[in-house]
């Protein structure tokens, strides 16, 4: 469980740069609630680290520039009863959140004008659609 966390088939992070608190959930549990810390918040430098590459660090600053609070991530996970369950949660959301901000953009989508048959067979639906409503109407000049 405190091993490195790997984000990407090459970036991982050292165990050493994660940071865990505890702190007691509200979440099911009974009367174990109130004696367990089961609330686990997992954060991570992302400004401060020495195991991002700095190009994936400006892109991972940029996506997440909403969610830093001078520099790290936080991340919080309760949903579970077991203090154990949660730190895996946390890490996993964690890793998720990161391999999405380093992620390469997406390529841009090159417009491309429609067909001309693509034109004509819309043109065409839209006459026979209209032929079929007119025919559908009362005292329709064309009904003779």
């Amino acid at each position: 469980m405190s091993g490195d966390l790997r984000i990407t088939s090459r970036w991982q992070i050292p165990a050493a740069e994660l940071s865990e608190r505890f702190s007691r959930s509200s979440g099911p549990g009974g009367q174990g609630v109130n004696t367990t810390d089961s609330r686990v918040e997992l954060s991570f430098d992302l400004a401060g680290s020495a195991s991002v590459p700095e190009p994936l660090r400006e892109r991972a600053a940029d996506r997440l520039a909403k969610r830093l609070v001078g520099g790290v991530i936080t991340v919080v996970a309760s949903e579970h009863r077991a203090q154990l369950a949660n730190r895996e949660a946390a890490r996993e959301r964690l890793a998720a959140l990161l391999a999405e901000a380093v992620a390469p953009p997406k390529r841009a989508r090159r417009k491309t004008k429609p067909t001309r048959g693509s034109q004509q067979r819309r043109l065409n639906s839209k006459k026979q659609r209209s032929q079929v409503k007119r025919q559908r109407r009362r005292g329709d000049p064309g009904d003779g």
